[in-house]
């Protein structure tokens, strides 16, 4: 691999540095030098070597402000601000025109979550610097840090005005606009960025993000192509484009361009998944479950993968293979709401009430709140004769779906079959001012309370009540 000079100098210096710890010598490093190494071992996240290097640089340049700095940074990282400021104060007053000391004491105001300080410390080292691409990125993060995302946008924008070429900041400015639904003004941002900066494949990426954001998926899949043209190893780009061609029904391009991204890397479940549901999509059958199969292989606590193989059987009727999978979904996560769901769905399929109820019960336990779900269960229960558990399941129901008329008949019908006909009354008229018209429900589910006199001729006078 090619290193640039500076990139073989650094490395030349950490080799001499590091054979210096091992022999016990002292070579003699210039100040910058030991910037370079202390920074190197900070990145790395190696402090010890990091305190090394700062204690011997500052004991063979005791008057270096770079040093220095170098020592308030690692200072900050510790934590121990307070230190850090004094130190910073200090540098201060010998250079009051160094950006990097503001840049410093911004950071320790930061870290204190004073940000409206360090934002006005910025300020001042933009007065100083000649990195303003730097100083604008910083100030962006400390708006972020603030919720000020307008303001954080314009900064980084900023940014990028003086160096394109800086890839967290385009990151950040999409953020931005992400973060307020500004999809359309981030196309045009992105459109007038590519235009000065073109074989940028970040941007044609982010481009084809937004445009599949506004469902516009024809305009998608040509930005992640210019993404793909100019890094044809951009494993998101296909992926993204993959998704995109799923969305225009191009099932065939969407698994070529999966296939793409499984060659560039091990496969995912995702991509493994998404291939198969593009199979089932095209009517291979085979091939569908085939991936799904695969795809609960690579990843056994990925409920999608094991909901797409029981639906893949339920929509084939074959519930007795669907219940098998559930069954081996619930064995390696048996708290999962979506597994007992379809559990329960399966049971009721196949005429088996009680393991129906049972699953719509722990569905609900395990967080399912679906209407359909609390419904499906009361029917249940009612099925099996179990009215009065019935009737509190649709009380439960009713304090998440207050104003369900589909809630209301089945309490009015349970009631007036327990002979309590003052609740039912009340639940009868509760349904019939929520929606008259479904009151053939009642009919469905109760044809012996619809068919009672009584129930008719309450029914008959809230109908005339309404029409008056």
């Amino acid at each position: 691999m090619y290193l640039s000079n500076e990139e073989e100098e650094n490395s030349l210096s950490l080799s001499k540095f590091e054979s210096m710890l091992k022999t016990n010598k002292v070579f003699f490093f210039d100040s910058e030098e030991f910037e370079d190494i202390i920074l190197h071992y900070l990145d790395t996240g190696r402090i010890n070597l990091a305190k090394k290097a700062l204690k011997l640089g500052l004991e063979q340049h005791p008057k270096s402000t770079g040093l220095k700095l170098v020592q308030v940074e690692l200072l900050i990282f510790e934590d121990k601000l307070d230190i850090a400021e004094k130190l910073c104060n200090e540098l201060f007053a010998i250079e009051p025109t160094n950006e990097e000391i503001y840049i410093q004491k911004a950071n320790i105001h930061s870290k204190r979550d004073e940000h409206e300080k360090a934002i006005e410390l910025l300020k001042e080292a933009l007065k100083y610097t000649d990195d303003y691409a730097d100083v604008y990125n910083l100030i962006g993060m400390e708006y972020l840090f603030m919720d000020e995302l307008e303001s954080a946008k314009e900064n980084f924008i900023k940014c990028l005005e003086e160096d394109f070429e800086d890839q967290s900041a385009l990151y950040n400015v999409v953020y931005c606009f992400d973060f307020l639904d500004q999809n359309n003004e981030a196309i045009l941002f992105l459109n007038s960025f590519i235009d000065r900066n073109p074989y940028s494949e970040i941007a044609w990426h982010q481009l084809g993000r937004q445009h599949y954001t506004v469902k516009d998926y024809d305009q998608a899949v040509r930005a992640f192509d210019y993404a793909t043209l100019i890094d044809e190893n951009f494993l998101g780009a296909y992926l993204e484009k993959a998704k995109s061609l799923e969305k225009l029904k191009k099932y065939q391009e969407a698994i070529d361009c999966y296939n793409i991204t499984m060659q560039l890397d091990d496969p995912t479940s995702f991509a493994l998944l998404r291939v198969g549901k593009c199979h089932e999509r095209l009517g291979n059958k085979e091939l569908a479950l085939q991936f799904y199969q695969k795809t609960v292989h690579e990843d056994p606590l990925l409920d999608k993968a094991w909901i797409a193989i029981t639906d893949f059987y339920i929509r084939q009727k074959d519930f007795q293979k669907a219940l098998y999978y559930t069954n081996k979904a619930l064995g390696i996560d048996t708290e999962n709401r979506l597994y007992w769901k379809r559990y329960a769905a399966i049971n009721r399929a196949l005429n088996f009430y009680e393991e129906a109820e049972y699953g719509y019960r722990k569905a609900i336990e395990y967080g399912d709140l679906e209407l359909d779900t609390w419904l499906f269960w009361a029917d249940i229960l009612q099925f099996l004769g179990e009215s009065d558990s019935a009737v509190q399941t649709l009380l439960q129901a009713a304090e998440y779906f207050p104003e369900e008329f589909e809630v209301e008949y089945r309490l009015a019908g349970l009631y007036f079959m327990l002979q309590d006909d003052i609740k039912g009354k009340f639940h009868l008229a509760n349904g019939l001012r929520l929606n008259s018209e479904n009151s053939t429900l009642l009919e469905e589910l109760f044809p012996v309370v619809w068919n009672r006199k009584t129930v008719q001729t309450f029914i008959q006078k809230h109908k005339k009540t309404d029409q008056q």
